[in-house]
């Protein structure tokens, strides 16, 4: 689950919503999973990270998938 080397490929939503209203690229999105305080399994391959990545108060939440191979980044949402 910690594995940093693997490809991170973003949804297409989570590209044009997320990726954007945060100002984050792949490396920040890297960085933020690498970072995350917390992540719970949620199903036989699906994850929630929670992190705080660039933001003091803002917690984010980012569901994904992993593969063998590749991390799939299916969405993200903001909490307080």
């Amino acid at each position: 689950m910690n594995n940093i080397t693997k490809t991170i490929r973003p949804s297409k939503h989570f590209r044009n919503t997320w990726l954007r209203k945060w100002d984050w690229d792949i490396n920040d999105l890297r960085n933020a999973l690498h970072e995350s305080y917390k992540k719970e399994k949620i199903g036989i391959k699906k994850y929630e990270a929670y992190t705080r990545y660039r933001s003091k108060h803002r917690t984010k939440k980012i569901i994904y998938v992993e593969y063998e191979d590749e991390k799939f980044i299916i969405t993200g949402t903001e909490g307080v």
